[in-house]
């Protein structure tokens, strides 16, 4: 049978091949502070999430998605208007990444 199916070598391949991208992101840019990473399970894809002190995350956001090239980026405030969600993604040698922050506008998160 022929078809869309993926297969778990192929997902196993696309992990490595996530994993070695990351390995490669984090060996070029050894100068921003790090951010949390995640491998995804189903598409080997890359996903970040700024965890740095409040006061900080939006700058570290920026940093790494200027490094990264991403130009897709979102800001979505919350109902309340705090906190508001930043997200960018785009591709880097064939792999999908995305970042995202939250962020404090009301005086603890410096713009």
């Amino acid at each position: 049978m022929t078809g869309g199916w993926i297969t778990q070598a192929d997902r196993s391949r696309r992990q490595q091949q996530a994993a070695a991208e990351l390995a490669a992101i984090l060996a070029a840019h050894l100068d921003i502070p790090v951010i949390a990473w995640t491998v995804t399970a189903s598409g080997g894809a890359l996903s970040g999430q700024v965890l740095a002190p409040a006061a900080g995350r939006r700058g570290l956001f920026g940093q790494w998605r200027q490094a990264l090239e991403l130009d897709e980026a979102t800001e979505t405030p919350s109902r309340n208007g705090t906190p508001v969600y930043l997200h960018a993604r785009g591709v880097c040698s064939g792999v999908a990444v995305s970042i995202t922050a939250t962020v404090f506008d009301g005086g603890e998160d410096s713009r």
